[in-house]
């Protein structure tokens, strides 16, 4: 009996090294998330940056750190198969009372996969499911914050309430009129409330922390008042006299999805007990995934276990098979996706055209850059996977065979359980949002007669909308890149998708680099009639330089796609538009984004 009580003391020890390892983990995640106050308070933008930045970068760096520990303290990786078994049942206890078990068990299974072989990290050794419930999690300190705050005004009220509201935050920052942007908040409100009479519950909701992203800061909560809910987002900015201003009172729930969108960079929010964020917010986006939401609240690795456990349960009660994506095919990307199902999946190709000149490191490394820039609403984020397994059953031959054709190192068929169901192991893969892809949305109005001006039927009409929607959201695009430092590289129509609340996002990475990287040149005049005449390219041309005035024949070449996009955006065909942003960027401006439309802002010169 001594050695089992020996083997089980070994087992308490390692789960409680582990637990260890994460709560150190999320308390350096919060500190560096609570920080995010005083830099907004601080005009510190670049440090918000930084820090955002460097935060992606801590669960990965926990994780190796334990990892290392268990090793170096216990042989963690020598220990029997019975000892792992006993290691998750002591750190399930140990998830009783916590404040964040669903993360906690995401970090065992990073830390256990990490040590074990693959073969050995079955469903025995890691949580394929949550163990422990986080509903109702409370924080039982007597001077924690509770997830939000109620206030209780009447119509006469609501003013005062509000004012109260923001005060309560305690911004260590001077508000420009706060009582005169409350009453247009407040306009606001009473607008959505319309002529309803307030019901006994009436009540404004907030959650209790800020949530900080770039040079904004926003309140989020909601309306209650009977049986309806009306979600709400207050911005708040600096405006030019350096004082504080609420730009926007955003409502509803199409707001909120623009506003927590996977193609913009993470939040930064001081949270104690991430679910019940997670949950309010979710009542507030019902059709937004919960693996989203804990993306957008900077905790990727939760979002990655969740976005996992829906893709098994989708797996499980579908029947369609994995086919080669439809559209144009990439040079540097093999792409696949399951029809019913809004993903695409993404394969570094093991081979590049000679025009392509650029390594499987230097991709990643692009999409890591996205990963940790601030993607202002128009790159898509991933998610970045290793040795994934698919039933076998579920893939197209003609599939296969493409992936034995152009990436062959990154394919495994194996009957992982001897049962002989093979299985399919693609070694690397990104996995983001299906979209639309920006050359099929056009073709399809042109298709519908919306590049004839001729035809005035109303589907010729709406088609031409839709040109003309697709066309200036393009354009739009590329200046919100070009504002977050971002040279897109290969901009052609096919690199860019739709979404469904009709955003145009770039998701083709491998040639992306920092504005401030490239040359930006115009062609220069031919000296002479040969010159002139000439189909090459006459003159230097070096590795970052950048010719604007050339992107027309390549882009422009429908005459109606040509004439909205002149009207819009005919700057981008100019070296000097690239090259002034250059120019501030390097001077260290940091470029307003806004995740909403223009036309919601308050006092839009305020901030000009």
């Amino acid at each position: 009996m001594f050695p089992q009580r020996l083997d089980s003391t070994v087992a308490y020890q390692i789960a409680k090294a582990m637990m260890d390892g994460f709560n150190r983990h999320y308390r350096l995640f919060r500190t560096e998330s609570a920080r995010a106050k005083h830099r907004f308070e601080t005009c510190d933008w670049h440090g918000q940056q930084r820090a955002q930045r460097e935060r992606i970068e801590f669960y990965d760096l926990r994780v190796r750190e334990c990892s290392r520990r268990l090793e170096r303290e216990f042989k963690a990786g020598e220990q029997a198969m019975d000892i792992w078994q006993q290691i998750k049942l002591h750190y399930i206890g140990l998830l009783v009372n916590h404040h964040q078990p669903e993360l906690a068990e995401t970090f065992f299974n990073s830390v256990t996969t990490k040590i074990l072989h693959r073969s050995y990290f079955q469903n025995d050794f890691i949580f394929v499911r949550p163990a422990v419930s986080t509903e109702y999690i409370e924080n039982g300190e007597p001077e924690s914050r509770p997830t939000y705050r109620p206030y209780y005004p009447i119509r006469e009220t609501m003013g005062d309430a509000l004012v109260r509201m923001v005060n309560d935050f305690d911004l260590r920052a001077q508000f420009d009129d706060l009582a005169g942007d409350v009453d247009l908040v407040v306009a606001s409100m009473l607008e959505r409330l319309g002529d309803a009479t307030l019901r006994a519950n009436f009540q404004v909701q907030v959650l209790t922390g800020l949530f900080f992203r770039n040079k904004g800061c926003y309140i989020v909560g909601k309306l209650i008042n009977g049986f309806n809910e009306f979600p709400f987002a207050l911005p708040v900015l600096y405006g030019p006299s350096g004082k504080l201003v609420i730009d926007a009172a955003l409502f509803g729930e199409d707001d909120l999805l623009m506003l927590f969108s996977f193609a913009r960079a993470y939040f930064m929010v001081d949270m104690e007990i991430p679910s019940a964020y997670v949950q309010y917010l979710r009542s507030m986006m019902p059709r937004k995934p919960r693996n989203e939401i804990y993306n957008a609240l900077g905790l990727a690795k939760q979002g990655k276990t969740l976005f996992y456990r829906d893709f098994l349960h989708h797996l499980r009660h579908s029947s369609d098979k994995f086919r080669i994506a439809p559209g144009i095919k990439g040079m540097v990307m093999l792409v696949f996706d399951l029809p019913s199902f809004p993903y695409v999946f993404k394969v570094i190709k093991d081979y590049y055209p000679p025009q392509k000149d650029t390594t499987r490191e230097q991709i990643k490394g692009k999409y890591l850059l996205v990963k940790q820039h601030d993607r202002v609403g128009r790159m898509a984020d991933t998610l970045e996977y290793s040795g994934v397994g698919f039933p076998r059953s579920r893939f197209s031959d003609e599939l296969i065979a493409e992936i034995e054709k152009f990436a062959p190192s990154q394919l495994e068929i194996v009957d992982q359980d001897g049962d002989g169901e093979l299985e399919v192991i693609i070694k690397h893969v990104y996995i983001e949002r299906r979209m639309i892809p920006l050359n099929i949305y056009l073709q399809e109005a042109f298709d519908a007669g919306g590049a004839n001006p001729n035809d005035i039927s109303p589907a010729a009409a709406k088609a031409r909308e839709q040109i003309e929607r697709g066309v200036v959201e393009y354009g739009n695009a590329i200046k919100d890149l070009v504002a977050a430092n971002i040279f897109p590289g290969d901009m052609l129509w096919k690199n860019f998708g739709i979404t469904r609340n009709g955003k145009v996002v770039f998701y083709d990475y491998d040639e992306i680099e920092y504005i401030t990287d490239c040359n930006f040149r115009k062609v220069p005049e031919p000296r002479n009639e040969e010159e002139e005449m000439s189909g090459e390219v006459w003159y230097s041309v070096g590795p970052k330089d950048v010719f604007p005035e050339t992107f027309g024949p390549f882009l422009l070449g429908n005459p109606a796609v040509r004439q909205i996009f002149m009207k819009h955006h005919a700057d981008l065909l100019e070296a000097a538009f690239w090259q002034a942003h250059k120019d501030r960027v390097q001077a260290g401006h940091v470029f307003d984004v806004f995740p909403y439309d223009q036309d919601k802002r308050f006092h839009r010169e305020r901030i000009e």
